[in-house]
């Protein structure tokens, strides 16, 4: 009788997989085995637990690091550039007043901008908002404007900003910190949050997408030491080791790019989440789907054809650099086409059994979701406002598995078959050019 009763409560797909047994379930959902229950559940949480069982430790090294930085107080670049971001920068200069760090100096860079940026950039500076307004007359891109920045810096350390970012009021301090913690360091990422997460679906989608990739994905990867991109958005280098391995390269994709150069230069890149930005995000799928194309173009251009000396033994090879790398890609590219050929697979051989395969990848798909949103809780600074975008989690089933995925696959078979980033209007059709020629 009892027995009968649970297998009422018991939706059908669910007991049509009881039912079919463990090697069923492995061979149909294999995917999600690999992909998604090993890589973001159980290596995160698996993370966190030993982030929690060494709290005591951190916190120690934190509050020395902590009181180093504040005796030396170093002096400090901001570095700003950006096109058509006169509408921010106001915006910008507020946000880092109220830091709890100010011992820095600003540098705005205008490439090209035909907006009011000029004007606003020589307000700015007349009033002493600012400390250098630079402008680029002809558009160079934004590897070239930061790289302008750097060399009109006299900071020991460079902070690298978008300027429609804002900051919690510690954000400069915290991810400083982390330099005085160990002197292999030589850059550090900030925790890049969704500001506008309320505006519409597409930024809720994107809100969850932050927390779980970054907010708790970096934190992982941190630790097990193979952490591969400082966001543009929020990263702070030591000024002499950015110059030492040539600042930025042309982009797309050179946040990441400049996070190899400096690993393989022999130095640490370590992810510090107390460290919190928000940032705008694309308003609309379209121009979401655009933007996605630019960054998963990156991973085939950098990570498979200009650091491909990563992957073979030499003078200064890392075994974190290679396991970096093949994370990254395994990950992103492997799974990726490995998907196409699971969906092949599933059309072929499951073909009477559809309803229940969906019915149970959108089951633990959703399920995932929810436990990596609650990780994303434990770690949050701002967990209660996070909680209104819990209602949208099922949603983030179809937002990653069909419109990240399809971005994902056309980025790579046009970057891998025709190097379509050289293309990409993002840079100035000259940089591209030099970039192509140069191997960049």
């Amino acid at each position: 009788m009892e027995l009968n009763l649970l297998e009422n409560l018991v939706p059908e797909f669910i007991s049509f997989w009881i039912s079919g047994g463990t090697a069923k379930f492995i061979r149909v959902f294999w995917y999600f085995i690999i992909f998604e229950l090993t890589r973001y559940i159980l290596l995160d949480y698996i993370v966190f637990f030993y982030r929690w069982l060494t709290t005591s430790k951190r916190k120690d090294k934190w509050e020395t690091a902590k009181r180093l930085l504040n005796a030396e107080n170093p002096f400090i670049s901001i570095v700003v550039p950006g096109k058509n971001e006169g509408k921010n920068i106001y915006k910008l200069v507020k946000s880092l007043a109220e830091q709890t760090y100010q011992n820095f100096e600003l540098i705005v860079v205008d490439d090209g901008s035909t907006d009011d940026t000029p004007i606003i950039g020589k307000n700015l500076l007349e009033r002493g908002l600012i400390d250098k307004f630079l402008r680029n007359n002809v558009r160079g891109g934004k590897a070239s404007a930061a790289n302008l920045a750097v060399r009109f810096s006299t900071g020991k350390y460079i902070v690298h900003l978008d300027a429609d970012c804002s900051f919690d009021a510690d954000a400069i301090e915290n991810i400083l910190i982390p330099f005085y913690m160990d002197d292999t360091i030589g850059a550090v990422g900030g925790n890049v949050k969704v500001r506008d997460y309320e505006s519409n679906l597409v930024s809720r989608l994107q809100a969850i997408e932050y927390l779980k990739t970054i907010s708790v994905g970096r934190i992982t990867t941190s630790e097990l030491g193979i952490y591969k991109i400082i966001s543009g958005a929020f990263g702070a280098f030591k000024a002499d080791i950015l110059k030492q391995v040539g600042i930025w390269d042309i982009g797309p994709g050179l946040d990441g790019d400049i996070t190899v150069k400096i690993r393989k230069a022999g130095y640490k890149t370590v992810f510090e989440p107390s460290a919190v930005c928000l940032t705008s995000v694309p308003p609309k799928f379209k121009n979401l789907f655009k933007q996605r194309m630019r960054w998963n173009k990156s991973i085939i251009r950098f990570r498979i054809r200009k650091h491909r000396d990563v992957y073979f033994p030499h003078k200064h090879f890392s075994w974190s650099n290679l396991a970096s790398f093949v994370e990254n890609v395994f990950y992103n590219v492997v799974l990726d086409v490995a998907w196409w050929f699971y969906f092949i697979d599933i059309l072929l051989n499951y073909n009477s059994q559809l309803y229940y395969i969906i019915m149970m990848n959108f089951t633990l798909y959703m399920t995932s979701g929810f436990l990596q949103m609650f990780m994303a809780y434990l770690y949050s600074e701002r967990a209660k406002q996070e909680l209104n975008l819990w209602p949208y989690i099922p949603l983030v089933t179809f937002y990653n598995g069909f419109f990240l995925r399809l971005a994902r696959t056309r980025a790579y078979i046009q970057e891998g078959f025709f190097k379509k980033s050289y293309e990409d209007p993002w840079n100035p059709v000259k940089s591209s050019y030099q970039a192509k020629i140069h191997g960049y």
